[in-house]
């Protein structure tokens, strides 16, 4: 294997070691496997179905199937695997040197194949092959998925940002031809409103800028020790002139340190989270209203809550919220502030630092938000 793929498997987050499931219904064949390829997390199975039992509840890196077996075959195996995972990598082990079998089995989308009595040398060599193809399949389909959110992100852009320049630009425009009376009460209605849209793209601008610096790095998880009270009420300090702007009685109550051990986590990717939240909960909560940020203990776990009395979420709208660009628009506008991505990347970053993130809400009622985290060991 090249020693640069070798350093980026190793700088990987998601395992330790490497994962391989060895499916075979002979044990001394699985045994053998598993003794040449002592440097993977081994798991192993019996049959096809028993692999996708397996499955079900483990992630693996490589598949590494016989292609007879009884109850479910290593082909109709593969074909249930690229089915429902198209990129899972997967290794045929055969006797059989037919090219109707190899045929089908390339078909189906097998990775490489291992002909049987098995020499130790072309399995781990066949082995690491497969690895190398993997990781460089990664980054291509990472790569992938990042040039589509940019794109996707620079249309949503594009039509947030036309509105307010549009109205700002006529205005400028009338004042310019002396059309208006600075005097007139219809200007000075008119002035208020560009004021307004005015400030609509300057916190525009902000989400732009602070989305684009944690978001489409795409860079890995910088854990380190961090105080997760002190952080939240940072992000909620940072947030009170917002609150303060739409008259809201805005509360925190957090006891630090909370926990009294520093937790591992990105620094960067909680306090992204939590301003989410409670950008959220002042955007959407009318004048006068309240916001509550509570830290507690809670069944050996942290939790953070953000409780508002806004105007409340839809039953059938709360599986929406998660997704990429999808805004909540009460009014009908199509202006509502923000690009729709707060909520996704918060729960994405809190499940990958271990913790939870859960909505519960009710039109006119508000809306609870909880971070949860286990207690640090």
């Amino acid at each position: 294997m090249q020693p640069e793929l070798l350093s980026k498997l190793e700088q990987e987050p998601a395992q330790e070691k490497r994962s391989l499931l060895v499916v075979d219904d002979e044990p001394i064949i699985r045994q053998l496997c598993a003794r040449a390829l002592s440097n993977f997390q081994i798991f192993e199975a019996a049959d096809g179905q028993e692999a996708l039992k397996i499955l079900e509840k483990q992630s693996v890196d490589i598949i590494l199937s016989d292609v007879m077996m009884p109850n479910l075959s290593g082909l109709e195996l593969l074909s249930k695997v690229k089915q429902q995972s198209p990129d899972q990598a997967v290794v045929l082990i055969t006797g059989y040197t037919e090219k109707e079998v190899i045929l089908k089995a390339l078909q189906s989308g097998a990775d490489d194949f291992i002909s049987k009595p098995i020499n130790l040398l072309q399995l781990r060599t066949t082995v690491d092959k497969v690895l190398d193809k993997l990781v460089l399949r990664r980054e291509l389909n990472s790569l992938k998925r990042v040039d589509k959110l940019k794109s996707n992100f620079l249309g949503l852009i594009s039509h947030k940002l036309k509105t307010p320049a549009t109205a700002i630009s006529l205005f400028i425009q009338n004042i310019a031809d002396g059309i208006d009376d600075p005097q007139a009460e219809e200007f000075q209605k008119m002035l208020a409103m560009v004021q307004a849209e005015t400030l609509h793209l300057e916190h525009l601008i902000q989400d732009l800028l602070y989305f684009s610096n944690v978001i489409l790095q795409d860079s890995e998880p910088q854990l380190e020790p961090v105080e997760l009270g002190r952080i939240a009420r940072q992000v909620a300090t940072a947030l009170g002139p917002a609150a303060n702007s739409r008259q809201l009685q805005f509360e925190i109550k957090i006891t630090p340190p909370l926990p009294p051990e520093p937790m591992v986590l990105d620094r960067q990717r909680i306090t992204f989270a939590i301003r989410a939240l409670l950008d959220n909960a002042i955007k959407f909560t009318p004048l006068g209203g309240s916001v509550l940020l509570e830290g507690k203990l809670e069944n050996n776990r942290v939790l953070l809550e953000i409780r508002d009395t806004g105007i409340g979420i839809a039953q059938q709208d709360l599986p929406k919220v998660f997704s990429k660009f999808y805004q909540i628009d009460p009014d009908g506008t199509g202006q509502v502030r923000g690009f729709g991505l707060g909520l996704f990347y918060a729960r994405e970053f809190i499940r990958g630092m271990g913790g939870t993130l859960e909505l519960d809400s009710r039109p006119g009622l508000g809306t609870v938000a909880t971070i949860a985290f286990p207690l640090p060991a």
